[in-house]
């Protein structure tokens, strides 16, 4: 159901930007093209017609939205949300101190390393 919702609203949003750039702001356009001769849809009725479609299509992109969010498959977010949490319970903390070793490393034969005295300055 989603899908098709999504897909509706690509379909209105691609009708709506075509109505619209018709449309012309200072009376040109579509409607100008009859303003010679007086057919059945006559300038004032293309016009009409023009905002008309406009005004059923904002509102039914409007109502195919909110309709959208409400068919959100929300499975898949929630193992989504769970493998996110995870990585960051696992994660390291890069702003953490790393621990040192306090003693100095036993050589090989077992024996700690002997530390090595200052000479002594005897004046």
């Amino acid at each position: 159901m989603y899908t098709l919702i999504t897909v509706l609203i690509f379909i209105i949003c691609i009708l709506l930007i075509l109505i619209v750039l018709v449309q012309n702001s200072k009376g040109g356009g579509l409607a100008s093209n009859f303003q010679s001769s007086n057919q059945i849809m006559g300038v004032r009725k293309t016009t009409d017609f023009l905002e008309k479609a406009t005004w059923v299509l904002a509102g039914s992109l409007l109502v195919l939205s909110i309709m959208g969010s409400a068919f959100i498959p929300r499975e898949k977010m929630i193992q989504q949300q769970s493998r996110i949490s995870n990585q960051i319970e696992n994660a390291i903390d890069p702003t953490q101190v790393p621990n040192f070793p306090i003693t100095a490393p036993e050589s090989e034969s077992g024996d700690a390393a002997p530390a090595e005295e200052a000479p002594e300055n005897n004046n």
